[in-house]
């Protein structure tokens, strides 16, 4: 029998590229979300609201996966609100599938925040990890998201005795419209406008990411360790980080991106300059844009989201990952940092997204 998957929140970033592994590894994949943004070929759809139980209910009826796949959240004002509120998408979801006693494995995607805090307690506490993030450091006195989803996912797989792996990828690069975290997309439209307006790429960062090393998970390496995780027996139970595998440092890529686009670059000069606060600006600047090239008529707040980028490119520490873990395991998958950009930029031209 062919593994059956269900992907919660197929129209993201993370999501929409599991699916895409999934149909190409011959499993039957229904994706899920509020408002599915797109088919993909080969996806059973499925649109269900996570908040709404008995809605759920129905809109899983017929449905019997052997692997959960959770790669969605939703962002609140606070986090406590994030707890609340992202902790009950998991119980609701792993509660409504409980009775069908069909699931083997569930797949949680958080991130680095697990091992950082919230986008607003960055370095805030005493008990940061050292660099390279490893998985056995233990959980911040801080409130988090990411935790309380864990211990959905663990007290579910207790009472149901399904398997689990929490994965815990960087910064996300690759290709997906109308995210909340893409920092690739959020990149490319910048240079577009900067090229059009004859100004040069300005790094909206801190000196410590732009002097030290860092490391980002292509969605395509992420897709292949959760589907990995959910069928190596070794890899049961087990939180990983995931990158790409090579470590960089930002001095270095931003003037790749920029010779990419043909535009100059300035660099670290003494403070955080914040994308968000230009970016956002230049709505009528990016219309004339897609005007001018004939691109696809998207508002600039549907493509970026300078928030996160500035929230990653604005730590005041260096961030990258070790990777060991699931080497030791057998998952060898590796992408070049540099091509995974490149790649996304040329594939965001080719759809008429970019200039």
């Amino acid at each position: 029998m062919k593994n059956i998957a269900l992907v919660v929140g197929v129209s993201g970033i993370a999501g929409s590229n599991l699916a895409k592994e999934l149909i190409a590894q011959d499993w039957i994949v229904y994706g899920l979300a509020r408002n599915p943004k797109g088919s993909i070929e080969g996806v059973i759809p499925v649109v269900a609201d996570l908040l709404d139980t008995e809605g759920l209910a129905i809109a899983l009826k017929e449905i019997a996966p052997t692997h959960v796949f959770f790669t969605t959240w939703m962002r609140q004002a606070t986090e406590a609100e994030n707890i609340i509120v992202n902790a009950t998408l998991v119980r609701n979801l792993l509660d409504t599938l409980s009775p069908k006693k069909c699931v083997k494995h569930v797949a949680l995607v958080t991130g680095l925040k697990h091992y950082l805090g919230p986008f607003e307690a960055y370095a805030s506490s005493g008990t940061l990890p050292k660099t390279p993030v490893r998985e056995e450091h233990p959980r911040l006195d801080l409130e988090n998201f990411y935790y309380a989803q864990e211990d959905e996912v663990y007290a579910a797989a207790e009472r149901d005795g399904f398997t689990w792996s929490i994965h815990r990828p960087h910064t996300l690069i690759g290709h997906a419209v109308g995210n909340l975290m893409n920092m690739g997309i959020t990149l490319a439209v910048n240079a577009s406008i900067c090229k059009v307006e004859g100004l040069p790429m300005v790094w909206p960062g801190s000196e410590a990411q732009w002097n030290g090393v860092s490391d980002v998970t292509d969605v395509r390496i992420l897709a292949k360790q959760l589907v990995w995780a959910a069928t190596t027996p070794e890899a049961a139970n087990q939180a990983f980080n995931v990158t790409n595998g090579d470590v960089f440092r930002w001095k270095w890529l931003w003037e790749e991106i920029a010779n990419y686009f043909e535009i100059p670059f300035e660099g670290y000069k003494g403070g955080v300059r914040p994308l968000e606060t230009v970016l956002l600006t230049k709505e009528k600047v990016w219309q004339s844009i897609v005007q001018q090239y004939q691109l696809q008529p998207n508002t600039l707040s549907t493509l970026v989201s300078p928030w996160h980028t500035d929230a990653d490119l604005g730590r005041p520490i260096e961030v990258f990952t070790d990777m060991s873990k699931s080497r030791k395991l057998g998952f060898t998958a590796y992408k070049s940092t540099k091509d995974s950009f490149i790649e996304l930029f040329e594939q965001l031209r080719e759809e008429k997204l970019i200039s």
